[in-house]
Protein backbone atom coordinates (compact mmCIF):
# COMPACT_ATOMS: atom_id res chain seq x y z
CA UNK A 1 0.00 0.00 0.00
CA UNK A 2 1.08 3.57 -0.68
CA UNK A 3 0.03 5.08 2.67
CA UNK A 4 -0.42 2.83 5.72
CA UNK A 5 -1.49 3.52 9.28
CA UNK A 6 -0.58 0.62 11.54
CA UNK A 7 -1.99 0.40 15.07
CA UNK A 8 -2.06 4.18 15.44
CA UNK A 9 -3.01 5.47 18.89
CA UNK A 10 -2.94 9.07 20.09
CA UNK A 11 -3.22 9.83 23.80
CA UNK A 12 -3.23 13.43 24.97
CA UNK A 13 -1.75 13.69 28.50
CA UNK A 14 -3.60 15.36 31.39
CA UNK A 15 -3.67 19.14 31.19
CA UNK A 16 -4.93 21.32 34.00
CA UNK A 17 -8.30 19.98 35.09
CA UNK A 18 -8.64 17.84 31.95
CA UNK A 19 -7.85 14.15 32.36
CA UNK A 20 -5.91 12.03 29.87
CA UNK A 21 -7.76 11.69 26.56
CA UNK A 22 -7.44 8.83 24.07
CA UNK A 23 -8.34 10.63 20.85
CA UNK A 24 -7.50 7.78 18.46
CA UNK A 25 -7.18 4.11 19.37
CA UNK A 26 -5.53 1.32 17.38
CA UNK A 27 -6.38 2.66 13.92
CA UNK A 28 -5.33 0.53 10.95
CA UNK A 29 -5.83 1.88 7.45
CA UNK A 30 -4.44 1.06 4.01
CA UNK A 31 -4.64 3.66 1.22
CA UNK A 32 -3.73 2.87 -2.39
CA UNK A 33 -1.85 5.26 -4.65
CA UNK A 34 -4.28 7.60 -6.42
CA UNK A 35 -7.12 6.83 -4.03
CA UNK A 36 -9.30 9.46 -2.35
CA UNK A 37 -10.17 8.31 1.15
CA UNK A 38 -12.56 10.22 3.40
CA UNK A 39 -12.42 10.14 7.20
CA UNK A 40 -16.04 10.62 8.23
CA UNK A 41 -17.63 10.95 11.62
CA UNK A 42 -19.16 13.29 14.21
CA UNK A 43 -17.23 15.97 16.08
CA UNK A 44 -14.73 14.47 18.50
CA UNK A 45 -14.52 11.10 16.73
CA UNK A 46 -10.77 11.37 16.03
CA UNK A 47 -10.84 12.07 12.30
CA UNK A 48 -8.99 15.41 12.42
CA UNK A 49 -6.45 14.08 14.91
CA UNK A 50 -5.79 11.19 12.53
CA UNK A 51 -5.31 13.62 9.63
CA UNK A 52 -2.96 15.77 11.72
CA UNK A 53 -0.86 12.71 12.55
CA UNK A 54 -0.60 11.89 8.84
CA UNK A 55 0.45 15.50 8.20
CA UNK A 56 2.98 15.57 11.03
CA UNK A 57 1.23 18.24 13.12
CA UNK A 58 0.68 15.60 15.81
CA UNK A 59 2.77 12.52 16.54
CA UNK A 60 1.23 9.14 17.42
CA UNK A 61 1.66 7.77 20.91
CA UNK A 62 1.92 4.28 19.40
CA UNK A 63 1.92 2.82 15.92
CA UNK A 64 3.49 3.54 12.55
CA UNK A 65 2.73 5.76 9.56
CA UNK A 66 4.33 4.52 6.35
CA UNK A 67 4.37 6.47 3.07
CA UNK A 68 5.74 4.90 -0.09
CA UNK A 69 7.61 2.24 1.96
CA UNK A 70 9.17 4.87 4.28
CA UNK A 71 8.29 5.20 7.96
CA UNK A 72 7.52 8.88 8.53
CA UNK A 73 6.43 8.95 12.19
CA UNK A 74 9.20 11.26 13.36
CA UNK A 75 9.47 13.45 10.26
CA UNK A 76 8.34 17.09 10.58
CA UNK A 77 5.54 18.25 8.25
CA UNK A 78 7.81 19.94 5.70
CA UNK A 79 9.71 16.71 5.09
CA UNK A 80 6.69 14.48 4.45
CA UNK A 81 6.01 15.57 0.86
CA UNK A 82 2.39 16.37 1.68
CA UNK A 83 0.22 19.46 1.23
CA UNK A 84 -2.78 20.43 3.30
CA UNK A 85 -5.91 22.44 2.53
CA UNK A 86 -7.41 23.93 5.67
CA UNK A 87 -10.98 24.77 6.63
CA UNK A 88 -10.04 28.46 6.99
CA UNK A 89 -8.27 28.63 3.58
CA UNK A 90 -5.21 30.18 5.34
CA UNK A 91 -4.30 32.32 2.32
CA UNK A 92 -2.25 35.49 2.86
CA UNK A 93 -4.44 38.61 2.52
CA UNK A 94 -1.51 40.90 1.64
CA UNK A 95 -0.35 38.75 -1.30
CA UNK A 96 -1.88 38.39 -4.75
CA UNK A 97 -3.38 35.12 -5.95
CA UNK A 98 -0.17 34.43 -7.89
CA UNK A 99 2.03 35.21 -4.89
CA UNK A 100 -0.08 33.01 -2.61
CA UNK A 101 0.19 30.05 -4.95
CA UNK A 102 3.91 30.63 -5.57
CA UNK A 103 4.77 30.95 -1.87
CA UNK A 104 5.95 27.37 -1.36
CA UNK A 105 7.83 27.37 -4.66
CA UNK A 106 9.73 30.48 -3.58
CA UNK A 107 10.64 28.79 -0.31
CA UNK A 108 12.08 25.97 -2.43
CA UNK A 109 14.08 28.63 -4.33
CA UNK A 110 12.80 27.59 -7.74
CA UNK A 111 13.61 29.79 -10.71
CA UNK A 112 11.15 32.54 -11.71
CA UNK A 113 10.61 30.84 -15.05
CA UNK A 114 9.68 27.50 -13.44
CA UNK A 115 7.48 29.24 -10.88
CA UNK A 116 5.61 31.09 -13.61
CA UNK A 117 5.09 27.87 -15.55
CA UNK A 118 3.83 25.89 -12.56
CA UNK A 119 1.52 28.64 -11.28
CA UNK A 120 0.03 29.18 -14.74
CA UNK A 121 -0.57 25.41 -14.96
CA UNK A 122 -2.32 25.17 -11.62
CA UNK A 123 -4.42 28.32 -12.23
CA UNK A 124 -5.77 26.61 -15.31
CA UNK A 125 -6.34 23.41 -13.38
CA UNK A 126 -8.58 25.16 -10.82
CA UNK A 127 -10.24 27.38 -13.46
CA UNK A 128 -8.75 30.65 -12.20
CA UNK A 129 -7.01 31.77 -15.39
CA UNK A 130 -6.54 35.55 -15.37
CA UNK A 131 -6.95 35.86 -11.59
CA UNK A 132 -3.23 35.89 -10.74
CA UNK A 133 -2.97 39.64 -10.04
CA UNK A 134 -6.08 39.86 -7.88
CA UNK A 135 -5.98 40.14 -4.10
CA UNK A 136 -7.83 37.59 -1.94
CA UNK A 137 -10.29 40.30 -0.89
CA UNK A 138 -11.52 40.56 -4.48
CA UNK A 139 -12.46 36.87 -4.60
CA UNK A 140 -15.60 34.97 -3.61
CA UNK A 141 -15.44 32.24 -1.00
CA UNK A 142 -15.37 29.56 -3.67
CA UNK A 143 -12.56 31.32 -5.52
CA UNK A 144 -10.55 31.66 -2.31
CA UNK A 145 -10.94 27.94 -1.73
CA UNK A 146 -9.65 27.29 -5.24
CA UNK A 147 -6.59 29.40 -4.44
CA UNK A 148 -5.97 27.34 -1.30
CA UNK A 149 -6.35 24.15 -3.32
CA UNK A 150 -4.05 25.48 -6.06
CA UNK A 151 -1.38 26.41 -3.50
CA UNK A 152 -1.43 22.84 -2.20
CA UNK A 153 -1.42 21.23 -5.65
CA UNK A 154 1.35 23.36 -7.13
CA UNK A 155 3.81 21.62 -4.80
CA UNK A 156 2.94 18.31 -6.51
CA UNK A 157 2.81 16.43 -3.19
CA UNK A 158 2.70 12.68 -2.78
CA UNK A 159 -0.42 13.08 -0.63
CA UNK A 160 -3.04 15.84 -0.58
CA UNK A 161 -4.70 16.36 2.81
CA UNK A 162 -7.98 18.27 3.21
CA UNK A 163 -9.50 19.20 6.57
CA UNK A 164 -13.19 20.08 6.06
CA UNK A 165 -12.26 22.52 3.27
CA UNK A 166 -15.84 23.28 2.21
CA UNK A 167 -17.50 23.89 5.57
CA UNK A 168 -17.38 27.70 5.22
CA UNK A 169 -19.14 27.72 1.84
CA UNK A 170 -22.86 27.92 1.17
CA UNK A 171 -24.72 24.86 -0.08
CA UNK A 172 -24.51 25.67 -3.81
CA UNK A 173 -20.78 26.45 -3.66
CA UNK A 174 -20.12 23.29 -1.63
CA UNK A 175 -21.76 21.22 -4.34
CA UNK A 176 -19.76 22.98 -7.05
CA UNK A 177 -16.46 22.58 -5.19
CA UNK A 178 -17.12 18.90 -4.42
CA UNK A 179 -17.34 18.31 -8.15
CA UNK A 180 -14.18 20.34 -8.80
CA UNK A 181 -12.12 18.61 -6.12
CA UNK A 182 -13.08 15.20 -7.43
CA UNK A 183 -12.35 16.23 -11.02
CA UNK A 184 -8.90 17.55 -10.12
CA UNK A 185 -8.06 14.59 -7.90
CA UNK A 186 -8.91 12.11 -10.63
CA UNK A 187 -7.18 14.15 -13.33
CA UNK A 188 -3.94 14.23 -11.32
CA UNK A 189 -4.44 10.76 -9.82
CA UNK A 190 -3.20 12.21 -6.53
CA UNK A 191 -3.50 10.21 -3.31
CA UNK A 192 -5.83 12.20 -1.05
CA UNK A 193 -7.17 12.05 2.50
CA UNK A 194 -10.26 14.17 3.15
CA UNK A 195 -11.87 14.89 6.52
CA UNK A 196 -15.56 15.76 6.83
CA UNK A 197 -18.63 15.26 8.98
CA UNK A 198 -20.84 15.72 5.90
CA UNK A 199 -22.11 12.38 4.59
CA UNK A 200 -22.99 13.81 1.17
CA UNK A 201 -19.43 15.06 0.71
CA UNK A 202 -18.13 11.65 1.67
CA UNK A 203 -20.47 9.81 -0.70
CA UNK A 204 -19.75 12.20 -3.57
CA UNK A 205 -15.97 12.38 -3.31
CA UNK A 206 -14.71 9.09 -2.02
CA UNK A 207 -13.22 5.97 -3.44
CA UNK A 208 -13.29 4.70 0.13
CA UNK A 209 -15.00 5.96 3.29
CA UNK A 210 -13.62 5.44 6.80
CA UNK A 211 -16.38 5.89 9.39
CA UNK A 212 -14.96 6.81 12.80
CA UNK A 213 -16.62 6.94 16.21
CA UNK A 214 -15.04 7.70 19.59
CA UNK A 215 -11.51 7.31 18.28
CA UNK A 216 -11.94 3.96 16.53
CA UNK A 217 -12.84 2.87 13.02
CA UNK A 218 -16.37 1.50 12.78
CA UNK A 219 -16.22 0.49 9.11
CA UNK A 220 -14.15 0.99 5.94
CA UNK A 221 -15.70 0.53 2.51
CA UNK A 222 -16.86 2.05 -0.75
CA UNK A 223 -19.81 4.47 -0.61
CA UNK A 224 -22.10 1.64 -1.78
CA UNK A 225 -20.79 -0.76 0.87
CA UNK A 226 -21.09 1.80 3.66
CA UNK A 227 -24.62 2.85 2.70
CA UNK A 228 -26.15 -0.48 1.70
CA UNK A 229 -24.27 -2.84 4.00
CA UNK A 230 -23.48 -1.01 7.26
CA UNK A 231 -21.75 -3.18 9.86
CA UNK A 232 -23.27 -1.39 12.86
CA UNK A 233 -26.29 0.65 13.84
CA UNK A 234 -24.00 3.66 14.29
CA UNK A 235 -22.81 3.49 10.67
CA UNK A 236 -26.36 3.00 9.39
CA UNK A 237 -27.60 5.98 11.38
CA UNK A 238 -24.69 8.27 10.50
CA UNK A 239 -24.71 7.58 6.75
CA UNK A 240 -28.14 8.61 5.56
CA UNK A 241 -31.25 7.69 7.51
CA UNK A 242 -32.41 4.27 8.56
CA UNK A 243 -35.38 2.45 10.03
CA UNK A 244 -34.42 -0.15 12.63
CA UNK A 245 -36.99 -2.94 12.77
CA UNK A 246 -36.85 -5.84 15.22
CA UNK A 247 -37.30 -9.38 13.99
CA UNK A 248 -36.76 -13.03 14.89
CA UNK A 249 -35.10 -15.67 12.73
CA UNK A 250 -37.29 -18.56 11.56
CA UNK A 251 -34.65 -20.17 9.35
CA UNK A 252 -31.58 -19.39 7.27
CA UNK A 253 -31.02 -21.10 3.95
CA UNK A 254 -28.22 -20.81 1.43
CA UNK A 255 -29.53 -17.68 -0.26
CA UNK A 256 -32.17 -16.26 2.07
CA UNK A 257 -33.11 -15.66 5.67
CA UNK A 258 -36.71 -16.19 6.77
CA UNK A 259 -37.77 -14.02 9.69
CA UNK A 260 -40.83 -12.93 11.60
CA UNK A 261 -41.06 -9.15 11.33
CA UNK A 262 -43.90 -6.99 12.62
CA UNK A 263 -46.10 -10.09 12.91
CA UNK A 264 -45.51 -11.31 9.35
CA UNK A 265 -43.05 -13.64 7.64
CA UNK A 266 -40.43 -12.05 5.37
CA UNK A 267 -38.03 -13.80 3.01
CA UNK A 268 -34.93 -11.64 3.22
CA UNK A 269 -31.84 -11.58 1.04
CA UNK A 270 -28.89 -13.72 2.08
CA UNK A 271 -26.89 -12.38 5.03
CA UNK A 272 -23.16 -13.02 5.41
CA UNK A 273 -23.68 -13.55 9.10
CA UNK A 274 -24.90 -16.90 10.36
CA UNK A 275 -28.02 -16.98 12.49
CA UNK A 276 -29.84 -19.71 14.35
CA UNK A 277 -33.57 -20.27 14.65
CA UNK A 278 -34.99 -17.95 17.29
CA UNK A 279 -32.18 -15.39 17.12
CA UNK A 280 -33.24 -11.78 17.55
CA UNK A 281 -32.22 -9.55 14.65
CA UNK A 282 -32.46 -5.95 13.50
CA UNK A 283 -33.47 -5.04 9.97
CA UNK A 284 -31.93 -1.85 8.60
CA UNK A 285 -34.33 -0.43 6.00
CA UNK A 286 -33.58 2.90 4.35
CA UNK A 287 -36.62 5.17 3.76
CA UNK A 288 -36.44 4.47 0.01
CA UNK A 289 -36.86 0.77 0.85
CA UNK A 290 -40.26 1.48 2.47
CA UNK A 291 -43.12 1.62 -0.03
CA UNK A 292 -46.35 3.39 1.01
CA UNK A 293 -49.60 2.37 -0.70
CA UNK A 294 -53.31 2.85 -0.08
CA UNK A 295 -53.88 -0.89 0.25
CA UNK A 296 -52.06 -4.17 -0.12
CA UNK A 297 -51.16 -7.42 1.58
CA UNK A 298 -48.27 -6.22 3.72
CA UNK A 299 -48.17 -4.11 6.88
CA UNK A 300 -51.10 -1.84 7.79
CA UNK A 301 -50.19 1.49 9.31
CA UNK A 302 -51.33 5.04 10.00
CA UNK A 303 -49.80 8.19 8.52
CA UNK A 304 -48.36 10.36 11.29
CA UNK A 305 -46.52 12.85 9.08
CA UNK A 306 -46.61 13.62 5.35
CA UNK A 307 -44.36 16.20 3.69
CA UNK A 308 -44.11 17.08 -0.01
CA UNK A 309 -40.43 17.83 -0.78
CA UNK A 310 -40.60 18.30 -4.55
CA UNK A 311 -38.53 15.32 -5.62
CA UNK A 312 -40.40 13.01 -3.23
CA UNK A 313 -43.09 12.71 -0.58
CA UNK A 314 -41.79 11.71 2.83
CA UNK A 315 -43.98 9.81 5.30
CA UNK A 316 -43.77 8.76 8.91
CA UNK A 317 -46.00 5.70 9.30
CA UNK A 318 -46.90 4.04 12.61
CA UNK A 319 -46.84 0.26 12.14
CA UNK A 320 -47.48 -2.02 15.14
CA UNK A 321 -46.12 0.60 17.52
CA UNK A 322 -43.07 1.34 15.33
CA UNK A 323 -42.61 4.69 13.59
CA UNK A 324 -41.13 4.04 10.13
CA UNK A 325 -40.06 6.60 7.54
CA UNK A 326 -40.87 5.89 3.91
CA UNK A 327 -40.47 7.80 0.65
CA UNK A 328 -42.70 8.05 -2.40
CA UNK A 329 -40.52 9.17 -5.30
CA UNK A 330 -42.78 8.47 -8.27
CA UNK A 331 -42.94 11.86 -10.10
CA UNK A 332 -46.49 11.05 -11.25
CA UNK A 333 -47.74 11.10 -7.65
CA UNK A 334 -48.69 14.65 -6.69
CA UNK A 335 -51.18 14.09 -3.85
CA UNK A 336 -49.92 12.82 -0.53
CA UNK A 337 -51.84 10.68 1.94
CA UNK A 338 -53.17 12.95 4.71
CA UNK A 339 -52.14 12.53 8.33
CA UNK A 340 -54.36 9.99 10.06
CA UNK A 341 -54.96 8.02 6.84
CA UNK A 342 -54.75 4.21 7.05
CA UNK A 343 -52.24 2.89 4.53
CA UNK A 344 -50.16 -0.19 3.83
CA UNK A 345 -46.38 -0.32 3.67
CA UNK A 346 -44.10 -2.79 1.97
CA UNK A 347 -40.43 -3.47 2.65
CA UNK A 348 -37.90 -4.16 -0.11
CA UNK A 349 -36.95 -7.57 1.25
CA UNK A 350 -33.90 -7.99 -1.00
CA UNK A 351 -32.37 -4.66 0.01
CA UNK A 352 -32.46 -4.56 3.81
CA UNK A 353 -29.35 -5.20 5.89
CA UNK A 354 -29.59 -7.71 8.75
CA UNK A 355 -27.67 -7.37 12.02
CA UNK A 356 -27.77 -9.25 15.32
CA UNK A 357 -30.03 -7.52 17.83
CA UNK A 358 -27.11 -7.05 20.23
CA UNK A 359 -25.09 -5.12 17.61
Amino acid sequence: MYLSLKNITKIFPPHGNVAEVTAVYDVNLEIKKGELVTLLGPSGCGKTTTLRMIAGFEFPTNGEIILDSEKINSLPPHKRDMSMVFQSYAIFPHLTVFENIAYGLNVKKMSKKDIQKKVDWVLGLVHLEGFGNRSPGQLSGGQQQRVALARALVMEPKVLLMDEPLSNLDAKLREEMRTEIRRIQKELNITSVYVTHDQIEAMTLSDKIVVMNQGVIEQVGTPVEIYRFPNTKFVANFIGRANFINGKVISQKENELVAEVLGKTLHLAFSKQKFNQGDDIILIARPEMICVKKSGEMFPGVVKRAVYLGDCIEYDIEVSGNLLTGIENDPNVLDKFPEGETVTIGIAENCVQILPANN
